[in-house]
C-alpha cells in the first residue's frame, strides 16, 4: 500500500523536528516531510502530491493565510490543518472559510493532534482515490456522477466496467434513489455501442393503453387516432442500449409481448404484418421484489429469468456511509455553481451529523437536502445549528444549541460562550424573521421584547427585514 504523505510547514525548527519524530513513529503508513519556510513548502507542493499539510497561521515571510490561498491555487484538492497560537480562534475560523479543513490550536497535547490529523488523513486518502478513479476512466467519462470510494462503491464499479463488454440482459436492482439509471448509463457509455444514443423509459409513467405502442411502435390505422406509422423505443434503439426502468410495474398484458421480443430479437408494431429483426441490448431496473410478484403471479417467471441474467445491486446511502462527506462536497459545488452563489461547505461537525442519519431516500434525498441547505442557509459554512434551523424552523433555540456544540472543540471560556451567543442570536432573529415573514412588530411581540430592541439586534447583526418578506419557508 502507498504511503500517504503528511507535509508539516512551521517556521520553528525545534517543532518541525520534534513533530516530526512523534509523527513518524504514530502514524503507521504516512510519510512525514516537513519545511521550515513558506517558500519551501509550495516547491515541495509543487512536484509532489501531499494527502495533508499542517500548516502554521504566524510566519515571518509570508503569513499562513496568505500561504493558504496560494496552496489552494497550486492544489485545491489537498486537505490544509491549520496551526495557530492559543487565543487566535478568530484567525482558525477565517482559515476555515478559505478553504482549510480544520485548525489545532498551540500548545497542543499530542493525542488531541493525532485525533484531527488522522481525520484529516483519511478525508485526504478519499479524495485522492475518488480524484484517481476518475483520471484512470476521464476517456470515457462514464463514472462522472459517480462520488464514492467505498468497498460496496469499488465492487460496484468493478461490475459496471465487467458488464459493459459483454451483450448481456442486466437487471439492476436497488432502493429508490440509489442511482439505477446511472449505472445503466455507465454500462452504455462503456460499451461498443456507445456511439449509439442511450434510450430509457419509465414504465409506470406511461399509461398502460400506450406502453405497448410507445415500446413496439404502430402502423398507421392499428387504432383510433393512429393517423401515422410510429417508431416503438425498441426500433429507436436499434444498435444500442434500452433501458427499461422500473420493470416491475409493466402491466402483465405487455409481459408476453415482451418476453417474445427478447426471445427472437424480433418486433412487430401494433397493426403491423411484418416482424423485423432488431439488435438491442436490454437493462432493466427495479426497486420491487419481483420474486414476490411471481409468487402473487403479477410477474411471468419465465419474463423474469429471460431478464435476469446477471444482477447488478446497487448500495444504499447506509452502506456507504463513509463516502456521505465526497457527496456533500460534490453537490456543494455542483449546486452552488447552478444557483449562481459563492460556494459553501458543510462544516466537520455538520457533515458527521449528515453521516449518522438513516436516510431512506438514500443518495436521491442527500441530494434534495444539501440543495435545500444552499438555498436556505445564508452563511458561508453550513453548521448543525442552521440544519436543525432550516429543519425546523419553530423549534427551541436551545435545542438547537445543543445539536450545535454537541462535538464542540473545547476553547476558553469566555470565547467559547461569546461565539455561543452571538450564534444563538442571530439563528434566534432569522428563525423569528422567517415566521412573522419580516415584520418586525410582531417579531417583537412574539419574542418578547421591544421593536426597538429587535431593531437593534439587528443591526448589529446586518439583518434587513425585506430579505425575509418574499423568502419562501423550506419544506418540512
Amino acid at each position: 500500500m502507498t504511503q500517504q504523505q503528511l507535509l508539516i510547514i512551521d517556521d520553528e525548527v525545534d517543532m518541525l523536528q520534534g513533530l516530526s519524530r512523534v509523527l513518524s513513529l504514530e502514524l503507521e503508513g504516512v510519510s512525514v516531510v516537513t519545511a521550515s519556510n513558506p517558500v519551501e513548502g509550495l516547491e515541495l507542493i509543487g512536484t509532489r502530491t501531499f494527502e495533508l499539510i499542517l500548516l502554521d497561521i504566524r510566519m515571518p515571510e509570508m503569513d499562513g493565510m496568505a500561504l493558504l490561498a496560494r496552496i489552494r491555487e497550486t492544489d485545491p484538492n489537498v486537505t490544509v490543518i491549520m496551526m495557530t497560537a492559543y487565543g487566535s480562534i478568530e484567525t482558525a475560523v477565517e482559515a476555515i472559510r478559505q478553504g482549510a479543513y480544520d485548525f489545532v490550536t498551540k500548545p497542543f497535547e499530542i493525542p488531541d493532534l493525532l485525533r484531527v490529523l488522522r481525520k484529516g488523513l483519511e478525508r485526504g486518502r478519499l479524495i485522492r482515490e475518488n480524484l484517481n478513479l476518475r483520471a484512470k476512466i476521464s476517456e470515457q467519462n462514464s463514472f462522472a456522477n459517480f462520488v464514492g470510494q467505498t468497498a460496496p462503491m469499488r465492487r460496484l464499479y468493478d461490475t459496471i466496467q465487467a458488464l459493459a463488454h459483454t451483450n448481456y440482459t442486466v437487471l439492476i436492482r436497488g432502493q429508490s434513489g440509489t442511482g439505477k439509471e446511472l449505472v445503466a448509463r455507465a454500462i452504455h457509455d462503456l460499451s461498443k455501442r456507445k456511439s449509439r444514443p442511450f434510450l430509457a423509459v419509465n414504465c409506470p409513467a406511461i399509461p398502460e393503453q400506450l406502453l405497448e405502442s410507445e415500446l413496439f411502435g404502430h402502423k398507421k390505422g392499428a387504432f383510433t387516432g393512429a393517423d401515422t406509422d410510429y417508431v416503438g423505443l425498441f426500433e429507436e434503439a436499434d444498435g444500442s442500449t434500452l433501458l427499461l426502468d422500473e420493470i416491475g410495474d409493466i402491466p402483465v398484458t405487455l409481459q408476453t409481448k415482451l418476453l417474445r421480443v427478447l426471445q427472437e430479437q424480433e418486433l412487430r408494431p401494433l397493426g403491423g404484418v411484418k416482424s423485423k429483426r432488431i439488435n438491442v441490448r436490454i437493462l432493466a431496473s427495479t426497486n420491487q421484489d419481483l420474486e414476490k410478484k411471481i409468487n402473487e403471479r403479477t410477474f411471468r417467471e419465465d419474463l423474469f429469468y429471460r431478464l435476469n441474467v446477471v444482477t447488478v445491486r446497487t448500495p444504499t446511502l447506509r452502506d456507504i456511509r463513509e463516502d456521505i462527506p465526497l457527496l456533500v462536497d460534490h453537490f456543494s459545488k455542483k449546486f452552488c455553481a447552478e444557483l449562481e452563489i459563492p460556494t459553501k461547505r458543510f462544516s466537520p461537525a455538520a457533515t458527521e451529523e449528515l453521516m449518522r442519519r438513516n436516510w431512506p431516500g438514500n443518495i436521491r434525498e442527500l441530494q434534495n437536502f444539501v440543495r435545500r441547505m444552499l438555498i436556505f442557509c445564508k452563511d458561508e459554512e453550513i453548521e448543525t445549528l442552521h440544519i436543525h434551523a432550516v429543519e425546523h424552523p419553530g423549534a427551541s433555540p436551545v435545542q438547537s444549541l445543543v445539536l450545535q456544540y454537541a462535538n464542540m472543540t473545547l476553547e476558553p471560556y469566555i470565547e467559547a460562550r461569546n461565539r455561543m451567543l452571538e450564534q444563538f442570536t442571530r439563528s434566534y432573529v432569522q428563525n423569528l424573521l422567517f415566521t412573522t415573514n419580516g415584520n418586525i412588530s410582531k417579531a417583537a411581540k412574539m419574542a418578547g421584547l421591544s421593536r426597538v430592541a429587535v431593531q437593534k439586534i439587528m443591526r448589529r447583526m446586518g439583518l434587513h427585514s425585506p430579505d425575509f418578506r418574499t423568502t419562501v419557508h423550506s419544506p418540512q
